[in-house]
């Protein structure tokens, strides 16, 4: 799994000290557009390539406080990959501690809004996140 880290910004916690729950969700995207960008498809070859990937779900069960000025490592990895949507899985950690796990799913269409057949329409792409999806069972002991 690709690691991201965010320092959680005092502006991000709630009147009790605590990081309120929607920044957990916010910082998946950071880790996403981290993890996708150190992989070699940053969001502007998606858009360069004419496509976009909305997100159409997202859970994230929340384990722990995080609180000001924690560092949060984030882990993403592929989960699923079926050629038209996927799916990304982060774990967050303070130190050892596990603070929340979630997923955000993402479709892929054309700026258009028609939904692309990735590995007819663009192989090379296809290629990218089966590699990842591997990656990602392999990281999470799936078989």
């Amino acid at each position: 799994m690709e690691s991201y880290v965010h320092k959680v910004q005092y502006y991000e916690t709630d009147q009790m000290g605590i990081v309120h729950h929607s920044n957990y969700i916010r910082w998946m995207e950071e880790a996403r557009v981290d993890f996708l960008e150190r992989r070699g498809w940053p969001y502007d070859r998606f858009e360069a390539n004419g496509i976009i990937s909305p997100v159409i779900g997202v859970d994230c069960k929340y384990k722990e406080n995080s609180l000001f000025p924690d560092s949060i490592v984030i882990e993403a990895s592929v989960a699923e990959y079926s050629g038209v949507k996927f799916k990304i899985r982060y774990v967050m950690k303070k130190a050892d501690v596990v603070v929340a796990e979630g997923h955000t799913e993402h479709c892929l269409l054309t700026v258009d809004g028609k939904i692309l057949r990735i590995k007819k329409q663009i192989p090379e792409l296809h290629e990218f996140f089966m590699t990842l999806l591997e990656e990602g069972r392999e990281s999470c002991n799936f078989k």
